[in-house]
């Protein structure tokens, strides 16, 4: 185990678990797939693959700029990792002077679900560094570097309904239960995907693709480059399997792990000592519902389905071991039980898109807005001015026909470790469906579409972008995204 402690470079502290030991897989041979035809099961302009946040924003979106959209997900429901992963403690949306810079697809949530399904700070306290009001949010996932953020927690089956009901007020053909197996390539553009259902394999043709699969699966079966390095030091390179404790008082826990320190320290060595994986809880949406983001596990691999079989394993164990362990000693969890284990395991990181821009730590001092900026993610700490995120990172260097959006964009591993997260999906997958859509619009590959056209139409959506030090209306299109 190894502790990672918080920096200006990083918001969380938290400890990391080694895998257990590999075992090789043997060589059992091949069997070769007779040919066959597939039948076309759809057609459409835009197919966004994948419904988490960044899929559901694109396909969203995409519907919104008037496009006729299809939405495959492999679960029964959309919101990824934020519903299905129980990572609904959703990061900051606001940069460090209270200003909410993550709106949009992201704003439109919020503004529709029921306010009992949302735990945070009120706006008035957005970017406040009351010491009192500081520490308050501290415990609650809300305040970090001694300011308040809205970094809210919320209910992820009301999270989960609103998605679904937003993709189908706008008219977005919604195909469940399915999964997209490899994209159909021709003349070096994506012109669909084969996918396998309870009815076998099927195809769908579309205009312009958007890959929403977090892991890049897509446009890395499709040839486009891809780059997988990490950051060692960081967590955005683990996997786990969030769960939640019911029946909890974590007004109970919160006073005890802020008002007796040493104790709480002894509670967690003691933890670590006995469970050997071991997490502590973070609030939810609700006072009687507790939070574990399960222990986070390193060495193990997204594209393994052996390492993603053991960290299930080993993360359902840790739930049950964290049980007994909490209802013994942890005060505000006597009456706890087993709620739900998350129904789709943590990835945070598989391939990362090499685009023809990208998001750079070289860039993160500047605080400059791209040209071809198309959303805006918070910095990681006060240190850093707001950072630029461009259009050219959805776009691949040589691939047409495909946008990708999401935790796989192009950027270096060290943005990564913000740009993965829920609310910058919500930003970079609006982009990708509004450009998708004008590229169907103007029928031009999406590497062409408009760039001061784009921004309008993402302005007009509500995303909040900068003017460009030059002026934008005199460009009709950006060097950094030509081919």
């Amino acid at each position: 185990m190894k502790t990672v402690v918080r920096t200006d470079e990083r918001i969380l502290s938290s400890d990391i678990f080694d895998r257990d030991s590999r075992v090789q897989r043997p060589d059992h041979g091949v069997w070769s797939e007779p040919g066959r035809d597939i039948p076309i099961y759809h057609r459409c302009q835009v197919l966004v693959v994948g419904g988490g946040p960044s899929g559901t924003a694109a396909a969203a979106a995409a519907a919104r700029q008037g496009a006729d959209v299809s939405l495959l997900e492999r679960y029964n429901h959309l919101g990824g990792l934020s519903t299905g992963g129980l990572v609904i403690w959703i990061d900051r949306m606001t940069d460090w002077e209270g200003k909410l810079v993550i709106r949009g697809f992201a704003e439109e949530l919020f503004d529709r679900l029921p306010p009992d399904a949302i735990a945070g700070p009120s706006r008035e306290d957005w970017g406040s560094q009351d010491p009192a009001k500081a520490a308050h949010w501290s415990q609650r996932t809300a305040a970090y570097h001694g300011v308040v953020t809205w970094s809210p927690t919320i209910d992820p089956e009301r999270l989960k309904l609103l998605s679904q009901e937003i993709v189908l007020e706008r008219k977005v053909k919604l195909i469940l239960h399915s999964w997209a197996a490899i994209p159909i390539v021709e003349a070096g553009a994506v012109k669909g995907v084969v996918f396998e259902s309870k009815e076998g394999r099927m195809a769908i043709m579309a205009d312009v693709v958007v890959d929403a699969t977090g892991d890049g699966d897509l446009f890395a079966r499709a040839g486009a480059a891809f780059v997988n390095d990490i950051e060692e030091a960081d967590v955005h390179h683990c996997m786990n399997t969030a769960w939640l404790f019911g029946g909890v008082d974590m007004s109970r826990w919160i006073e005890f792990k802020a008002g007796q320190p040493e104790q709480f320290a002894q509670f967690m060595a003691r933890g670590r000592e006995q469970l050997g994986l071991f997490e502590r809880p973070f609030v939810s949406w609700r006072n009687d519902i507790a939070l574990f983001m399960g222990p986070r596990q390193s060495g193990y691999s997204p594209l393994d389905v052996d390492d993603l079989t053991e960290v299930e394993v080993r993360s359902h164990r840790a739930m049950a071991a964290h049980l007994d362990y909490f209802r013994a000693h942890a005060p505000g969890f006597k009456e706890a039980f087993l709620m739900l284990s998350a129904p789709q395991i943590g990835v945070r990181h598989a391939r990362r898109l090499t685009g023809v821009g990208s998001v750079l730590r070289s860039q993160w001092p500047l605080g400059v807005p791209l040209a071809d900026e198309v959303g805006v993610s918070p910095a990681v700490s006060p240190k850093f001015p707001n950072i630029s995120i461009p259009y050219g990172a959805l776009v691949p260097q040589q691939l047409d026909g495909l946008l990708a959006c999401g935790r796989h964009i192009s950027c270096d591993r060290n943005s990564h470790g913000f740009m993965r997260e829920i609310p910058q999906c919500w930003i970079t997958g609006q982009a990708a469906g509004v450009a998708a859509a004008l590229a169907v619009q103007a029928r031009v590959a999406p590497r062409a579409v408009d760039v001061p056209a784009l921004q309008a139409a993402l302005q007009g959506q509500g995303v909040y972008l900068r003017p460009a030090p030059a002026e934008r209306g005199a460009q009709a299109r950006i060097p950094a995204v030509s081919p």
